[in-house]
């Protein structure tokens, strides 16, 4: 009964009854109590990068539906066609996403209160950062979409240029989601090789799709100049400013949903 009752059941791996160890959360297979405390940083680190994958692939769906919307509402064609939403949440940010599930701790995981263990892994903070990152990121893509259409762009081109700024954002976003209240500016890239080498692989990828017989035709991909990638690049900040800014309120607690 005490161990049901507890918030974190602990049991020893070797002298351990089988009772015991077929109820426990957790399992010291060294029968070490010095070990609860790995474990215990261990299984935060885990439960922070769940969030942090869930935070990356729901904020970029939901830029996908702003845009979609407000193009609609605009009464302009389908800013993307299916196979590019399939190869941008797929393959540029599956990449991304993986890398990210491997990050390792920001090294305060121990000094943080514990949670209420009801408390929902998308929580107001988790709904908050959503729904900022799925506005900034939609606004302006559809932003740069309508543009480039009242300026008479050729709609596959435009469409190719609106996949590759939803790309950088994406980029620019699995930065953002490293840690839910340290300034990315204070992230060392080197601490995942992993992901500092999938973000730049996912962004390789696509440029070089561009230029591959037979897939740029399927994806409608065409390759775009240095100035242009690069204009792209400097909106696709916007998305870094705001969740910077998002942050630094939170650290200010100015935030009602700060804990």
């Amino acid at each position: 009964p005490a161990m049901r009752a507890a918030n974190v059941s602990v049991a020893m791996g070797r002298r351990g009854t089988d009772v015991a160890r077929e109820t426990a959360e957790l399992i010291l297979t060294d029968d070490n109590f010095a070990s609860i405390v790995g474990g215990v940083e261990e299984g935060r680190i885990a439960y922070s990068n769940i969030r942090k994958v869930i935070y990356l692939l729901i904020a970029t769906g939901g830029a996908e539906i702003v845009l979609f919307v407000l193009s609609m509402i605009a009464g302009l064609p389908p800013p993307l066609f299916a196979v590019q939403l399939l190869w941008l949440n797929l393959v540029t940010n599956g990449i991304q996403d993986v890398a990210l599930a491997f990050e390792p701790g920001e090294g305060d995981e121990l000094r943080i209160a514990p949670r209420p263990p009801r408390e929902p892994i998308f929580n107001k903070v988790m709904i908050e950062r959503c729904l900022l990152s799925a506005v900034i990121v939609g606004g302006v893509s559809f932003g740069h979409f309508q543009w480039f259409v009242r300026q008479g762009w050729d709609i596959d081109s435009a469409r190719n240029s609106v996949l590759l700024l939803l790309v950088l954002f994406e980029n620019i976003m699995v930065g953002n989601a490293r840690s839910e209240l340290r300034s990315g500016l204070t992230q060392n890239p080197w601490r995942n090789p992993l992901l500092l080498g999938g973000t730049v692989l996912a962004q390789l990828i696509h440029i070089g799709a561009a230029f591959v017989p037979g897939l740029n035709d399927i994806l409608h991909l065409e390759p775009v100049s240095l100035i242009h990638w690069a204009e792209l690049l400097g909106w696709a900040l916007t998305v870094f400013a705001g969740m910077e800014f998002y942050k630094w309120l939170r650290r200010r607690g100015l935030r009602p949903s700060s804990s």
